[in-house]
Order: C-alpha cells, then sequence, then structure tokens
C-alpha cells in the first residue's frame, strides 16, 4: 500500500480501515495489473491511465467515487447515494462485492 495512504488511513477507526481493506481488496481483484495507488487532491484514488475510483472514508462510512456506478444504482438499493453521485458504505452496513466488481470493472474497461 502507498505510504501516504496509510498515513492518512491511521486517523480513523478501526473498522472503517477494515471496510477500506475490503473495497481496496475488490479493487484490485478487477484489475491489480494496472492499478497506480495514490493521493489525489489529499483523496485515496486508484488510477488505470485516466480512469478512477476513490474512496473517500468518514468516521463511519466511505463514500465511492467512480463513472462506473452510474449504470448501477438500481442494483444499490438500500445503500445511500450523495448528492454527487457518490456511494455510501456504512461500517454496519454488508459490502455488496459482485455489484462492487461489476461496477469496477465497467469503470476500468469503458
Amino acid at each position: 500500500m502507498n505510504d501516504e495512504i496509510k498515513c492518512y488511513l491511521k486517523k480513523y477507526p478501526q473498522e472503517i480501515v477494515n471496510l477500506y481493506m475490503e473495497l481496496r481488496e475488490i479493487i484490485y481483484s478487477v484489475n491489480a495489473a494496472n492499478i497506480e495507488e495514490k493521493m489525489w487532491a489529499k483523496l485515496p484514488s486508484y488510477y488505470d491511465e485516466e480512469k478512477y475510483i476513490r474512496l473517500i472514508p468518514f468516521k463511519d462510512h466511505i463514500n465511492i467515487e467512480t463513472t462506473g456506478l452510474a449504470d448501477y444504482m438500481e442494483a444499490f438499493a438500500g445503500y445511500k447515494f450523495t448528492p454527487k453521485g457518490m456511494l455510501q458504505i456504512s461500517s454496519k452496513q454488508n459490502i455488496p462485492r459482485d455489484i462492487l466488481m461489476n461496477a469496477f470493472k465497467n469503470t476500468f474497461l469503458n
């Protein structure tokens, strides 16, 4: 993991760090070969050329920002979307792994 992101995550509760690590694992399972992990505008980001996924931690949830989510909004019933179109996953919610894998593939392959 990028040292800058490791440092960034230290300010969050362990349950958020665990959630973050699970989401990160899903990202890498989709496109491990080409991903560049870096901070962008002080936000942890995962790039494949110009395509990206951002995981934005908060004290009790993580927002996921990427273009690949737009086609899957209906599949995320029960999950909140921010006004900016980011998926919000609470530390208390189950991670919708299969849907996220498809959305992340959609991000990197389109």
